[in-house]
């Protein structure tokens, strides 16, 4: 049975004063259950405070990006040994605002990705949409290139240790979500593109939808075949719908 994750992507969010009672709140209510990977990605000058505070809870610690250049002269980024030396397990790579906002191209994503398995460390490969590509009828050609790039420079066996997040860019953050079916329709393509390739390691993949999950949505989200978990913003950043969405994610598993 496929993994089911549930990942806080935090964003540029937070206080030391703030991520602690957050924290508290977590550690106390994440359940630890068979197959459920729960895991926090806070800004990288949390990653300290929230690992050290995290002891021995069952959530893993994850960053919101990196850098595929191993050290030197790149004032302002992070380098996987650094997440390494800071405990991280997981790394977000190509969100829709890493790829809008800081222009990372497929070939910049399928770069980190590649630097990021050959450090150990599992990527959680972002790909989605605009509302504008998807009216044009584009997001299943759009979604198969954004894997196809990353198909091309690790090959499909390394897929067996990433995790493919689906986020459907006109529903984040703006209060709008695909429905369930709609979700499924993409989640449906890209586990068949990887079966193509290997039936297997696209069986085990763990694809997690990321427009907007929230407490109201997650149970009949994460009821679908090919949901595997959610990628979750602003409400990762609530105690009370976070553990909703993982006491979801739980049920969803029996």
């Amino acid at each position: 049975m496929r993994k089911t994750i549930v990942a806080g992507n935090w964003k540029m969010n937070g206080t030391s004063k703030s991520i602690k009672t957050l924290l508290e709140s977590l550690t106390a209510g994440v359940p630890a259950v068979d197959g459920l990977v729960t895991l926090v990605c806070p800004p990288a000058v949390y990653l300290a405070q929230v690992k050290q505070q995290l002891g021995d809870a069952p959530i893993a610690l994850g960053a919101q990006n990196v850098s595929s250049q191993p050290m030197g002269a790149y004032t302002g980024e992070c380098s996987l040994a650094m997440l390494q030396d800071l405990g991280c397990e997981y790394v977000i790579l190509g969100h829709s605002e890493r790829r809008s906002l800081f222009a990372e191209s497929n070939s910049d994503v399928a770069e980190k990705v590649a630097a990021t398995l050959a450090a150990g460390l599992i990527p959680i490969l972002c790909v989605g949409e605009t509302l504008e590509q998807r009216d044009a009828g584009e997001t299943l050609t759009l979604v198969a290139a954004q894997i196809d790039a990353v198909l091309q420079r690790v090959g499909v066996k390394d897929f067996a240790s990433v995790v493919i997040a689906y986020e459907p860019v006109w529903a984040i953050g703006t209060g709008l979500t695909a429905t369930p079916e709609q979700a499924q329709e993409v989640h449906a393509a890209i586990r068949a593109q990887l079966a193509e390739r290997d039936a297997d390691i696209a069986d085990q993949l763990s694809i997690l939808y990321g427009g907007s999950m929230n407490a109201g949505n997650a149970a009949e989200l994460l009821a679908q075949q090919d949901i595997d978990g959610g990628l979750i913003g602003g409400a990762s950043l609530k105690a009370d719908e976070f553990l909703t969405i993982c006491a979801a994610a739980t049920e969803s598993r029996k």
